[in-house]
């Protein structure tokens, strides 16, 4: 049964030591974004059980807080084994659904996926995830038997291989996407981070005047051979919400740095103790970010000492095994209008450990983002041009193209012919070339 139709069941939240006021929030958000509601902690003492996890005599305790509770389900803030699941499902009261942190998560992921290949790309992961727990549960001489008429088991392994091959014969609109935007000549930028750092802000700050990626349309004009780009300009505010998983497919809004387009895109954020392959098993946001020019880590400030160090570093392995180059990276110190200035400067003093020059930000207050234009505009790929052609209108829709796409240094008219140097993306500027190129040829021909 799906997360939706299991919505509001009370929940015991089990969790080992040492545990810290922050960790036990987040696991009470995870639940609370699921739609349910905690009754009831449990503080799991001592080394793991590894038949049980708990141990037998906690799991006898943990039995009777359930039954007392009225609890209908109980959620283990750790990863359990496939044993250790079946023991602790089959210790409690009949009926009592049991959920480790990662399955947890995904029942997040499929709630909040609203594409069909969100859709496909989450029920394979859970079918993954879910697949060893049936078998462990499941009684090996009646697997046996039904080798020949099927099982639970093998449905799921046959779902499975064909959700692999459904997903590997549809291609990933994100790619086609990034692929045409480059080709028109548009800088990418990716936003990562922690959920509820503040990277949708950060978005909708980016891009308040400009658009969403599906309402991006492109046409010819017929006098310049150039392609332009209409928006619609009513529905432009990117969706903020202080809740988790905001952002479970990627969302992407064209926006202007210091003169230049580019496509700005939110990605999925990172859980604390979350195994990045659930993640990665169904959603390519975290590949977008090796394909970008700029990466702006986001990374919340108001964090303790020690939980924003931590962050830190497991975001910075993510996008290092996802083959983003340091040097593209940009930490963005989010939330600075929550702290001292001997706390902001303990954070900077944490980010710089990691990667130089750490901006110091303040979405929600709009404070320094200045400072992170700059960083970004810095990082993306230009080539500097001198456009000579003659002068009439084709000329001007030359000079509108570079305007539009470029940054125009000077534009000189010197009688018949019209002299631009820009500084732009070196697709903009090689298809600016041959234009210019197309024009001189047509003038000499025309003589």
């Amino acid at each position: 049964m799906s997360e939706q139709t299991q919505s509001g069941i009370p929940t015991i939240v089990v969790k080992r030591e040492p545990t810290t006021p922050i960790e036990t929030d987040e696991i009470r958000a995870l639940v609370s974004a699921a739609g349910h509601s905690v009754v009831g902690e449990r503080t799991q003492v001592g080394p793991e059980d590894s038949g049980t996890y708990l141990g037998r005599g906690a799991l006898d305790d943990l039995s009777t807080v359930v039954d007392s509770t009225g609890a209908g389900q109980v959620v283990v803030d750790d990863e359990l084994t496939p044993g250790q699941h079946h023991s602790i499902e089959t210790a409690l009261p009949d009926g009592t659904r049991v959920l480790d942190r990662y399955r947890l998560v995904l029942g997040l992921f499929e709630s909040g996926a609203n594409t069909r290949r969100a859709r496909l790309q989450v029920e394979l992961a859970t079918l993954r995830y879910d697949l060893p727990r049936v078998i462990e549960s499941a009684d090996e001489g009646l697997l046996n038997e039904s080798v020949e008429k099927g099982s639970p088991v093998y449905d799921i392994r046959d779902r499975i291989d064909r959700l692999e091959r459904k997903l590997a014969e549809t291609p990933d609109p994100a790619d086609q996407f990034r692929k045409r935007r480059r080709e028109e000549g548009f800088d990418l930028v990716t936003i990562a981070g922690y959920t509820n750092a503040g990277k949708s802000t950060l978005l909708r700050l980016l891009a308040d005047e400009l658009c969403l990626e599906a309402e991006i349309e492109t046409e010819t004009e017929p006098e310049s051979g150039f392609e332009s780009t209409s928006t619609d300009e009513t529905t432009t505010t990117a969706a903020v919400a202080d809740r988790l998983f905001e952002t479970l497919e990627t969302t992407t809004r064209r926006a202007t740095i210091d003169g230049r387009p580019v496509l700005a895109t939110d990605t999925v954020g990172f859980v604390s103790d979350l195994p990045h392959w659930l993640v990665a098993s169904f959603s390519e946001t975290l590949s977008e970010a090796a394909a970008a020019d700029a990466v702006i880590l986001v990374a919340d400030a108001s964090d303790p000492c020690e939980e924003f160090r931590e962050k830190l570093t497991v975001a910075l392995d993510v996008l290092d095994e996802q083959g983003v180059d340091r040097e593209n990276v940009i930490t963005a110190c989010n939330k600075t209008d929550r702290l001292t200035e001997g706390e902001l400067e303990s954070r900077l003093a944490i980010a710089e450990a990691f990667a130089p020059s750490p901006i110091p930000i303040s979405a929600r207050a709009e404070a320094n983002l200045d400072s992170l234009r700059s960083a970004v505009r810095a990082r993306l790929p230009t080539e500097r041009a001198t456009l000579q052609m003659p002068a009439g209108d084709e000329a001007m829709a030359v000079v509108s193209r570079a305007y539009d796409r470029t940054s125009v240094e000077t534009v000189d008219y010197d009688g018949s012919t019209v002299r631009v140097v820009c500084d732009g993306p070196p697709s903009v500027v090689e298809r600016l070339r041959a234009r210019t190129e197309e024009l001189e040829f047509e003038a000499e021909t025309d003589l």
